[in-house]
């Protein structure tokens, strides 16, 4: 009963490591794609006393992706009752060139204030909207989320280690007469070692077993989906081969990082 009550604190304690490391993941890849729409819909409004083209937008920043000129037609509709036809034609003629900017990925606030301060440089350009400080706002919120979900990822998994390094030592405790009887017969230390090794790995296993039981759950349930579609995301937050595989690797990594920090400080111990 103590045996089965240590297996299934490790491997609760170990789901813990995996379940937080996979939030984070998905976290960072809710972050990745609502950057990707913020960058569809994100713009940079340019006024012009000519018209420029899209290779001469691209040489003045490569981090303009192409741009689309704003009509003026509705304005000169508008003044079509209202001024003569060949006020209408100069007007017209001189009126500056609208032009909206995107950009191939999310700007940071300072790769903003540089494509604005190169655009304007150029005697072309009369001026330039990038509506920094919306955007300014939206970035930091990102930014700052992504940080707090970080932080208390490293947090838990940290506290969790802990806490799968007690329940090996009592495994240690438990199998320690059935070592010493194999040490006095010149077993090696791996050899002696093994049922813990042992005992990890299949705790590792059933634990990345159950977290991707959760997360289809998860899937399946919808609910999660329903809320990223509200702000116009679509991603999969558990791949199960990628997703999987990575936390097969995470669990059987520290059960046997930590089952070989037990076993060498005991072997130094005695």
């Amino acid at each position: 009963m103590k045996s089965l009550k240590n297996h299934i604190s490790l491997i609760v304690a170990l789901f813990t490591v995996l379940f937080a490391v996979q939030i984070y993941v998905a976290v960072d890849r809710t972050i990745d794609a609502y950057e990707t729409r913020l960058k569809n819909d994100y713009s940079i409004i340019v006024v012009a006393n000519k018209a420029l083209t899209v290779d001469e937008f691209k040489a003045m920043d490569s981090i303009i992706d192409r741009s689309e000129p704003i009509a003026t037609d509705q304005v000169l509709q508008r003044l079509k009752g209202e001024m003569a036809p060949k006020n209408l034609e100069l007007l017209k003629l001189t009126l500056p060139k609208f032009y909206r900017i995107y950009l191939s990925r999310f700007p940071t606030p300072e790769e903003i204030a540089k494509l604005q301060k190169r655009l304007e440089k150029n005697s072309s350009i009369q001026r330039v909207e990038g509506y920094a400080q919306t955007h300014d706002t939206v970035y930091k919120l990102m930014l700052l989320f992504k940080d707090v979900v970080q932080i208390f990822s490293i947090a838990i998994a940290a506290v969790t280690s802990l806490l799968i390094l007690k329940e090996m030592r009592l495994w240690q405790f438990q199998h320690a007469e059935r070592m010493s009887i194999m040490a006095l017969f010149g077993a090696p230390v791996w050899l002696r070692s093994a049922v813990l090794f042992r005992l990890a790995i299949v705790d590792a296993i059933i634990a990345t077993i159950l977290v991707c039981i959760a997360f289809f759950i998860f899937e399946e349930n919808g609910w999660m989906d329903m809320l990223l579609r509200t702000v116009g995301i679509t991603i999969d937050l558990f791949d199960f081969l990628h997703d999987g595989i990575r936390s097969l690797i995470i669990a059987l990594s520290v059960s046997i990082i930590l089952t070989l920090t037990i076993v060498i400080g005991n072997d130094e111990e005695e």
